[in-house]
């Protein structure tokens, strides 16, 4: 069989796992006919993903992994996931951000990429729980050197998580005294019915605080996030102002949400105004 030369390994993955979640499990043979491939080109596909920890291999298939709502992914796990997405939601997002802001990042990977898109714009004020966002302006500005115009951060002290995130009390008094004029908000999961979520308590807390600091609030989320839920919901929809995310995200899902917030989908022109 010829190999489709239009879809990247990380295309099929996205497609496959895509297929998984909606379909509850997929069979190797389905696969390599929706797709255009080889059995064998499949089968490294369902590898990775299964070393991704993201589908469980069965004979002749794959299912889905089924994940407890406090289970919470470290930081490298998480990198793994998705990376065009979360390049495409980061340069998006970033063109939200003007220079001379006052703006919070959270923990998370996709916000971990977006810092790196914001380390040239001047004049920021940069407050974050993330011990990963904050060293990537330290980096910036040890590699640069002092220059004017670089950003100010702000790295609030707390407990550290297995994403890297900086919760708990200590914590949550610190921005509780902020207020910033764009919050940049990873999330575990989104869905209609619990809004915002984490399998995390004391994040939850600490996100609570961020989002309640915040004169307008940006989700930063690629489309897998979309129907997950977590442990603890902090935000309804109705709290968020912006959910920037990627082209894989559903009509339905984007229908959905449509009615509570505004959505930017990253990589694709945004509709005329009437």
């Amino acid at each position: 069989m010829s190999e489709n030369p239009n879809l990247l390994a990380e295309q099929r993955r996205a497609l496959i796992l895509d297929e998984v979640r909606r379909r509850g499990g997929v069979r190797v043979n389905e696969l390599t006919r929706k797709l255009g491939v080889s059995d064998m080109t499949v089968r490294r596909d369902l590898d990775a993903l299964s070393r991704q920890g993201v589908l469980e291999k069965v004979h002749g298939g794959a299912v889905p992994v089924a994940e407890a709502s406090t289970h919470e992914p470290g930081f490298e796990a998480k990198s793994g996931l998705e990376p065009t997405a979360k390049e495409d939601i980061a340069r998006a997002a970033a063109e939200l951000v003007a220079p001379g802001a006052a703006i919070a990042l959270s923990g998370g990977t996709t916000t971990y990429a977006l810092a790196h898109r914001l380390v040239d714009v001047p004049d920021l004020t940069v407050v974050t729980n993330s011990v990963r966002v904050a060293d990537v302006f330290h980096v910036a500005q040890r590699t640069s050197g002092a220059r004017q115009g670089s950003a100010t951060v702000v790295l609030t002290g707390g407990v550290r998580t297995p994403s890297d995130s900086l919760v708990g009390p200590v914590a949550d008094q610190a921005i509780a005294t902020l207020h910033f004029d764009v919050l940049f908000l990873g999330v575990h999961g989104i869905s209609a019915e619990a809004g915002l979520s984490t399998p995390n308590l004391a994040e939850a807390e600490t996100n609570r605080r961020l989002v309640q600091s915040a004169r307008r609030v940006v989700v930063v989320a690629d489309h897998t996030k979309w129907g997950v839920v977590g442990l603890s919901s902090f935000a309804t929809l109705e709290q968020v102002d912006t959910l920037v995310t990627d082209s894989g995200l559903s009509a339905g899902a984007r229908a959905e949400v449509a009615e509570h917030l505004g959505l930017v989908v990253a990589g694709e022109p945004e509709p005329a105004a009437d």
